[in-house]
């Protein structure tokens, strides 16, 4: 059977897909390999913004120059919004849209010889497999593997309309998972003894809005902490409109869950935020988080934030940059705009110049330095309870603490994935440094 190596870019739940696709590959009798002797490449693909496409190709045009007998498959975002420019690019031989992902596997497979379909005598091009994306959610079971936190996708797609994103493009409309199948894979990764399971989606607030029967989000999270016993649950993103009260509350008074909160803000400008048709004042964004610190005064808070919309003034980025700094932020995701075809802001007048995007990206990040230097500081001297992950920095083993944070734990024989408490001991070199409790 064939070889292949896998490589996968973005988002977790891109992740979550490109470990299903790995493990079921392998499954098939596929052979995993080192890149320059693989026989076949699967470049799991985001398409999020410019760079983000421009790094599949450097990557695509890397491997074949290394590899050239390396047949290319492509799938994901990016194979979605544009399989004929993908298929161009040299050595790929498969282009596979999110609308057939979940059939790569039985495609690779099911072909009598590796390659690509051929067109008259000697003639190759690559078998391309784009369509409409449909309503079901396509179910990527999670296996074990070498990571401490796997991450769990629970629903896909999206139905906002920001004027800035490609996403429900390429993912379609909102679908979720059924309970009874989170459940069950949560059941399986506890019983393959994982200590922290990360849950993720495209839209993880719309939960169960598809579903036929009335569950949402937090019902979801009530569920799993009823009916597993996993030791720890954290959320890779919510957006502002759906960090309720009630869902505040349940993290603040459930310990199985991770103090940590992601909440997409964009941008601290209101005008700026109309523009983006973000569905958010910022007085709401503000009046959530801050009821995050309130009830859990040690919280990870973090945010991404765009820098250089298409409109933006100066005035409107130092009322932005006022903004975030009057929140308090553990870290930040900066992003310079960057324009997606066939969106609403792509061709909208007062597109700012690239320099003074980038001026704008470094203000935003000497501004949440400080907020992180002040927020490690602040962790010295406490207890923080750390998952240990497979990561060794300068001889030592790094967990990760339940607010977000990487502790190194030097002379610790500490097995990857064992939950401990741990105490803070100082910080060095922008990460915590500590012992086990």
């Amino acid at each position: 059977m064939s070889t292949f190596h896998l490589i996968n870019f973005g988002c977790r739940a891109s992740h979550a897909d490109g470990a299903a696709i790995k493990q079921q590959l392998m499954a098939k009798g596929f052979r995993e390999a080192p890149p320059d002797s693989s026989e076949i490449a699967v470049l799991n693909t985001c398409t999020v913004t410019a760079a983000a496409d421009a790094e599949v190709r450097q990557v695509i045009r890397r491997i074949h120059r290394a590899n050239p007998d390396c047949r290319i498959l492509v799938t994901g975002c990016y194979a979605q919004r544009a399989a004929d420019e993908v298929s161009k690019l040299p050595g790929v031989a498969w282009v596979i849209g999110n609308s057939h992902k979940h059939t790569l596997v039985q495609t690779l497979s099911g072909e009598g010889s590796i390659g690509c379909a051929t067109v008259g005598q000697g003639v190759h091009r690559p078998l391309v497999q784009v369509g409409e994306i449909g309503d079901t959610f396509h179910f990527a079971p999670v296996f074990a593997d070498d990571r401490s936190r796997p991450t769990l996708k629970v629903q896909d797609g999206c139905n906002a309309r920001c004027a800035f994103c490609i996403i429900p493009q390429v993912r379609g409309e909102s679908r979720s998972m059924e309970p009874l199948k989170v459940i069950e894979q949560i059941r399986e990764l506890e019983q393959n003894g994982y200590k922290e399971i990360v849950l993720s989606g495209i839209n993880l607030g719309s939960y169960g809005r598809d579903l036929g029967h009335p569950i949402d989000f937090r019902g979801l999270l009530e569920q799993i902490l009823r009916e597993t016993g996993i030791a720890r649950l954290r959320i890779s993103s919510i957006e502002p409109m759906d960090v309720s009260r009630e869902l505040i509350g349940l993290m603040a008074a459930e310990p199985r869950m991770a103090r940590h909160f992601h909440v997409p803000l964009q941008s601290g400008c209101n005008r700026i935020l109309r523009l983006m048709n973000r569905r958010y004042w910022t007085t709401h964004y503000s009046d959530r988080i801050l009821a995050i610190r309130e009830r859990m005064p040690n919280c990870g808070i973090g945010a991404d934030i765009m820098a250089g919309f298409p409109g933006e003034t100066e005035a409107d980025h130092a009322e932005s940059c006022r903004f975030i700094e009057s929140l308090p932020f553990t870290y930040l995701h900066i992003f310079p705009y960057s324009a997606r075809p066939a969106t609403v802001a792509a061709n909208r007048a007062g597109q700012v110049d690239g320099r003074r995007i980038h001026e704008r990206v470094r203000e935003l990040k000497g501004l949440i330095a400080a907020k992180r230097d002040q927020f490690l500081n602040a962790q010295i001297g406490q207890t923080l309870s750390a998952v240990v992950l497979h990561k060794i920095a300068n001889g030592s083993p790094l967990a990760l603490t339940t607010n977000y944070l990487q502790v190194s734990l030097p002379g610790a024989g500490i097995a990857p994935n064992t939950l401990l408490d741990v105490e803070i001991r100082g910080v060095d070199e922008g990460a915590l440094v500590g012992r086990a409790a």
